[in-house]
């Protein structure tokens, strides 16, 4: 599937920069086009992989922030937004959008660039395209600080109604106790790369590259998205022993030849294991998968290790487990690859804890906002009232 990225606020350039990485080293032809959008200059000129030019390194908000950044005011993010948005498109005309099959803007949700003008931008795009539009948001940890986590409560809301489908990664899920932040944001970009990379490139072949036996191509993630709503990914792999004939589509129907063939039974059984890892395992968004809209299984590595049995065996049992008739499956053939690695993308999901606890910090922050602003007023006007006396009794 090939995407036009587009990062905004820090934590979004710096994913899309490690997009662009995974595109280079695994030739999986994801990225199309890569912006970053920040109110940060610094931010902008960390980025290693993003082309260092005004065209795909936008700084917006320089009238109202200096370059500086919001300072995690997200109200101000959506503004500066607003106001620039016609520096964004500039960056996005030069995006060859009929070679794209859909945008996808990273942001992190709990800063104040990415989390207040990723929705203004992606409204802006659904007006003006007819690719679909995804967001992949991450939930900042609740360790992190309340404001943060107000902050993923606001932008959440807005987010997942503005584009087609919001994938969620959640940094509470995956942060390691005693673990230095630089070094735990590093390594939960790593794990989004791998697992957005492996479901996003199954389906882009290059030439001579090794056909699929059942195709995963773009319309298949595209029809498990389309409904809108949230998504989670669940994410394994296995190392395995790899052989110089690599096998093939023609040796996976007739079984292989005499020297390269595999057990067929313990093949599928170890796809079928990895299937189950993926969905009950350690998903980006934890949540009960029953009751998921819709699924889409990719399996990926040697096509040798990769067969038919075992694809429709994990396809027949994330139906049972979540419910839905629309669960999509297919293998993704990596020759070159010494694991192989089962993805389950789970559309729809609404039995999610963690987006329940966000609802209601967002409802008590509002209470809060009311009372404090109530509590002002009233401080405000007992201010008047003892000046008024005060020069009552002067005079």
């Amino acid at each position: 599937m090939k995407l036009a990225m587009v990062g905004f606020g820090q934590a979004g350039g710096k994913i899309v920069d490690k997009f662009l990485e995974y595109d280079q080293k695994h030739g999986s032809g994801i990225v199309r086009d890569a912006i970053a959008v920040n109110t940060a200059k610094a931010d902008l000129m960390g980025l290693q992989h993003i082309p260092d030019n005004d065209q795909k390194r936008v700084l917006i908000g320089q009238s109202r922030v200096k370059g500086h950044g919001v300072g995690a005011d997200n109200e101000l993010g959506a503004e500066v937004a607003e106001e620039d948005i016609d520096e964004i498109q500039g960056a996005i005309d030069s995006v060859p959008v009929h070679e794209v099959d859909a945008f996808l803007i990273v942001a992190g949700l709990g800063g104040g660039t990415g989390s207040g003008g990723s929705p203004v931008l992606a409204k802006h795009l659904q007006h003006i395209y007819t690719e679909p539009v995804y967001g992949l948001g991450v939930l900042p940890g609740s360790d992190e600080g309340g404001i943060y986590t107000l902050n993923a409560a606001r932008s959440f809301q807005t987010f997942v109604r503005e584009v087609d489908n919001l994938l969620v990664f959640d940094n509470d899920a995956w942060r390691k106790t005693g673990e230095s932040v630089q070094g735990g944001y590093d390594e939960i970009n790593e794990e989004i790369v791998t697992r957005f990379g492996v479901l996003f490139g199954a389906g882009e072949i290059g030439q001579g590259g090794e056909v699929a036996e059942s195709v995963v191509d773009s319309s298949e993630i595209i029809n498990t998205l389309e409904g809108g709503g949230v998504s989670t990914i669940g994410y394994a792999s296995e190392t395995v022993e790899t052989s110089s004939s690599g096998g093939g589509f023609l040796s996976r129907i007739t079984g292989g030849n005499d020297t390269d063939d595999l057990d067929t039974t313990h093949t599928t059984n170890r796809i079928t294991s990895l299937v189950r890892k993926a969905a009950l395992g350690r998903l980006t968004l934890p949540c009960e998968i029953e009751g998921s809209e819709r699924a889409l299984l990719v399996l990926a590595g040697p096509p040798q290790h990769l067969n038919r049995k075992g694809i429709e065996r994990g396809r027949k049992w994330i139906e049972e487990q979540t419910g839905s008739m629309e669960v999509r499956g297919g293998d993704y053939p990596i020759t070159s690859s010494g694991r192989v690695a089962s993805v389950v993308l789970l559309s729809g999901v609404t039995n999610v804890p963690r987006i329940k606890e966000l609802q209601q910090v967002a409802i008590e922050a509002q209470d809060n906002i009311d009372d404090i602003r109530q509590e002002s007023e009233d401080n405000l006007d007992d201010l008047i009232n003892d000046d008024e006396d005060e020069l009552e009794s002067l005079f």
